[in-house]
């Protein structure tokens, strides 16, 4: 038996918007997912996929319609920046009947969109994740073609946290009875990309080279993927100077959900036919 109001589900083909779609239609959830592209969306057939983009509000006319939580990003998916629609959605879903909000945060400062959400009546619940372990993709090819990692920084160390686990936490934050909080969210285990190397290879059953790259190798890298300079500046301070916040293991996954957070090795397990 399905719920009477609908729960809207924005970034609903990413890493954490697809977990949380599957885990509110577990729970009995009817689930609405706004999506750029719904022809491409490939979700599950008892999901309402609608088409619509955040920082197109005069786009979302009718998706806040019947619904009673929201599960919100607070970035362009677009144009890869954060998003300026803050207060015109927060006035569109509260005009729609709107009762709560999820909110993934990108960045360490609030965005827009928290910003106009706490200056709302709606009762909130901010998710900030660490690095998330799908990063680990990005070794995909290496690994698959050569067995071969090419990190820069390898013993900076991370807390970084399951998608899966993020969605359950967001799960809770949007049907559970507590609100106005802000979540950290980590993993189990605070690992260098040399200890997760040694893993997956533990994992995956192969020997796994990791290859150090150079701090300009790295930076090389980030530019030729288009970052701007302010993003190469942000991710050199994440790697040469990372904060406390990024490395230091909270019980937040099991405190909210009530089950310990995944690990590193069981994710690569997940993963282990793409490698």
């Amino acid at each position: 038996m399905t719920n009477e109001r609908m729960i809207l589900v924005t970034g609903a083909t990413g890493t954490v918007g697809a977990h949380l779609v599957g885990r509110l239609l577990a729970d009995g959830h009817r689930v609405r997912a706004l999506t750029r592209a719904p022809e491409r969306a490939d979700l599950p057939e008892a999901v309402e996929v609608v088409r619509g983009d955040l920082a197109d509000v005069d786009g979302l006319d009718g998706v806040f319609d019947g619904v009673d939580a929201a599960h919100l990003i607070t970035f362009d998916g677009s144009a890869f920046g954060p998003l300026t629609t803050g207060a015109e959605i927060v006035a569109l879903a509260e005009k729609a009947g709107v009762r709560r909000m999820t909110v993934l945060k990108g960045d360490l400062e609030p965005s827009p969109l928290e910003t106009a959400i706490d200056a709302s009546g709606l009762e909130r619940v901010f998710l900030a994740p660490v690095e998330f372990m799908a990063n680990t993709l990005d070794w995909v090819a290496g690994i698959r073609d050569e067995g071969v990692v090419r990190e820069g920084f390898p013993d900076v160390p991370s807390a970084l946290v399951h998608e899966a686990d993020i969605a359950a936490v967001a799960a809770v934050g949007l049907t559970g009875p507590e609100h106005g909080r802000t979540h950290w969210i980590t993993g189990p285990e605070a690992l260098t990309p040399r200890e997760r190397v040694r893993i997956a290879a533990d994992v995956l059953g192969r020997e796994l080279e990791l290859v150090e790259l150079s701090r300009d190798e790295v930076v090389a890298g980030w530019r030729g993927s288009g970052f701007t300079e302010e993003d190469v500046e942000f991710f050199l301070r994440m790697r040469t100077e990372p904060p406390e916040a990024g490395y230091r293991v909270l019980p937040t996954v099991a405190e909210v959900t009530g089950v310990p957070a995944r690990t590193f090795a069981s994710w690569v397990r997940e993963h282990a036919a793409l490698f």
